[in-house]
């Protein structure tokens, strides 16, 4: 069964970059929206459920639907062909016995399990008092279920595997469901949709076809219940026989208690409603966007600060430097001469502000690597906002930032050997340099990944990789990201060659002692640029540990326009403080005052973990948890340095090309 997963894994993988490809480049009418084709079932028409892994808040641990004793479907267990994304997040879509008729609503049995072991019930009772939820699947719609919570109506995806009634010891299982599918009836014309089979492509084009009807599956809705039968009489059925509809108990006695020795039989009822929802909008009551005030507010948070900065930049600029120039460049030179001995500040580094850093390779590789996860999100946040990485394809944002951040490495390398070739005057080593570039980011986070892989493989959790979908991201890294890098990085050594304005002096110029430590004032810059983040970042991470659906991108594009201004900004406003104070070392400081902001995500997560996921439970959830935050803060430190970086280096040659010295 694992090879099979491995092998449709990796074909699905092959498949989805193929077609991603082909329909970006192919002519003609059609258009690619990924998981966005529709499907008209006839009446009475079979259609089955999936099950995803169970999963839940407390320990982040996903697990097979089929480690549990729930019942299979006749033919056995088949795994439907997963993405790249699909099998980094964990999931395993697997058929289930679950079966409907379109249109026709019906109570079914499905089976009776073999008496309980003590270690089916110990696993039963874990799962239960760990809170996982059983995700379900129909037409590619997750099952929602409505619970009421102080008076409201709380809607949640999953139901739970079973629940312990409050002042009770004993487990309970949840052994009944009430499906109630919402169906649309269709009538159209002169479309034609075309798909894999599968959840995640489809391609839709205007063809002459004559009219078809039929009903679309709009909503997806489960109540689960836990009810006591008799496992003698139900033995005696067989699987999809007819029972009688019943109501979800109140009373306990009449619940099916976890323990051993205990047959638990397994039922469900499905009930068909005609809604008029639309099959475009059957999306709506995953995405209801609550909270939208706050994003607002985020926003005008963030250009407040911007404001404040670009008054600032502003004063710099126009008032200062202009100022400075002006007053300069009208002097002879004797007159100049004498100026040079009475001027303080940025005009007396002027000999040392372009004098190579310390690890500048280093340096170079960090703001290549910038490059390339700065373009994978840019693209990405802007293809999901246009609509493009819809949620219907699962895992499908994910592989399509992977597969974006293999093809930048071009950019990467081409920034990176370029601005070493300007440090260094020469192209002496760009091979070497390149292939640093290639390594860095994807080398620290495949040891990081392994790590938490090993830790998933010991419980046993479906979100740990596969050994062949390792050898998978290695091929594509070596066969894609490498050759790219080393590509660019031979561009960059035929780029025009960037010239600084102003001579080195052979001697450093000794830097003034200054009050207070100047790495105090760039890990303060930082709290600038998280400002404008940490409200988006809030959502993002329920989003994530949380299980809820994330799909304002449209805020998210804003908000990240937003911190790309403010890293610039800031990155400037403390290079020029740096300069006046006679501290020519303002390279790796202006790398870091903006990307100091990754500190501060890298905090708000462990002050997220601590309040915000209480529930999360048990050491080896702790580490799941640090371990991606790690992932997530060094990337945005890379991506936020390198622009606050580019823009310093930007403006440190303008400011010192308007300087006229022989």
């Amino acid at each position: 069964m694992a090879r099979s997963r491995i092998s449709d894994g990796s074909y699905s993988l092959i498949l989805s970059a193929l077609l991603y490809l082909l329909l970006i480049v192919s002519p003609g009418n059609a258009f690619y929206l990924p998981g966005s084709y529709m499907h008209t079932y006839a009446q009475g028409e079979t259609i089955w459920v999936k099950v995803n892994s169970l999963t839940s808040i407390e320990t982040e641990l996903p697990f097979s639907y089929y480690s549990l004793p729930y019942c299979w479907p006749q033919g056995g267990i088949k795994k439907s062909a997963e993405n790249l994304g699909e099998l980094l997040m964990g999931d395993q879509i697997d058929n289930s016995p679950y079966r409907f008729r379109v249109n026709v609503s019906e109570s079914l049995y499905l089976c009776t399990t073999n008496p309980l072991n003590e270690n089916e019930v110990k696993l039963l009772k874990q799962r239960t008092r760990d809170l996982y939820q059983v995700n379900m699947i129909l037409d590619n719609l997750p099952v929602l279920r409505f619970t009421e919570q102080n008076g409201l109506t709380v809607q949640w995806t999953g139901f739970p595997v079973g629940y312990t009634p409050v002042g009770s010891s004993e487990d309970y299982i949840i052994n009944h469901l009430k499906f109630k599918v919402l169906v649309h009836e269709y009538e159209g014309s002169n479309v034609e949709i075309i798909s894999t089979g599968e959840e995640g492509f489809g391609v839709i084009s205007d063809t002459d076809k004559k009219k078809m009807s039929g009903y679309e599956i709009v909503g997806f809705e489960v109540v689960p219940c836990s009810v006591k039968r008799d496992p003698e009489s139900m033995l005696k059925k067989n699987m999809y026989d007819k029972i009688d509809s019943v109501n979800c108990p109140l009373e306990i006695e009449k619940s099916q208690m976890i323990r051993e020795r205990e047959r638990i039989s397994f039922t469900y009822e499905v009930e068909f409603v005609k809604s008029d929802i639309r099959w475009p909008s059957r999306w709506d009551a995953y995405l209801k966007m609550e909270g939208s005030k706050v994003h607002w507010f985020s926003i005008m948070n963030s250009l407040m600060v911007i404001l404040f900065l670009a008054g600032i930049v502003f004063v710099i600029f126009l008032r200062t430097v202009r100022r400075d120039l002006t007053k300069y460049e009208e002097l002879d030179k004797e007159a100049q001469a004498q100026m040079n001995e009475e001027l303080s500040g940025w005009k007396l580094v002027v000999g040392d502000v372009f004098r190579e850093p310390a690890c500048s390779k280093l340096l170079c590789v960090m703001v290549g690597d910038g490059v390339q996860i700065l373009g994978m999100g840019i693209v990405a946040i802007i293809f999901a906002a246009l609509g493009f990485m819809s949620p219907a394809s699962r895992g499908m944002l994910l592989t399509g930032m992977i597969i974006l951040y293999l093809f930048l490495g071009i950019a990467a390398g081409y920034v990176g050997v370029r601005l070493y070739r300007t440090i260094k005057g020469s192209s002496e080593g760009w091979r070497s340099l390149s292939w640093s570039i290639a390594c860095f980011f994807p080398g620290i986070i495949f040891v990081i990944l392994t790590t938490l892989n090993f830790i998933l493989w010991k419980n046993k959790s479906t979100g740990a990789l596969p050994i062949s979908l390792f050898f998978t991201l290695l091929a594509l890294w070596f066969c894609i990201s490498v050759p790219l890098t080393l590509f660019g990085g031979f561009l960059g050594t035929r780029a025009e060659h960037i010239e600084f304005p102003v001579r080195t002096n052979q001697i450093p110029r000794e830097i003034p002692e200054g009050k207070y430590p100047s790495w105090l004032l760039v890990l303060g810059a930082g709290t600038l640029p998280f400002g404008t983040l940490f409200i988006e970042l809030f959502f993002i991470l329920s989003s994530i540990w949380l299980g809820r659906f994330y799909y304002v991108f449209g805020f998210l594009l804003i908000v990240f326009l937003l911190l790309v201004i403010v890293c610039a900004e800031v990155s400037v406003v403390l290079t020029y403080m740096h300069l006046c104070v006679e501290d020519w070392k303002w390279w790796w400081k202006a790398f870091f005052a903006s990307g100091s902001v990754a500190l501060y995500v890298l905090l708000y997560s462990i002050n997220y973990l601590v309040f915000d996921l209480r529930s999360l439970s048990g050491p080896v959830s702790a580490i799941l948890y640090l371990g991606y935050s790690l992932i997530m803060a060094f990337a945005i430190m890379l991506s936020t340095g390198t622009i606050g970086f580019l823009m310093s280096f930007s403006f440190v040659y303008y400011l010192f090309s308007s300087v006229k010295i022989d």
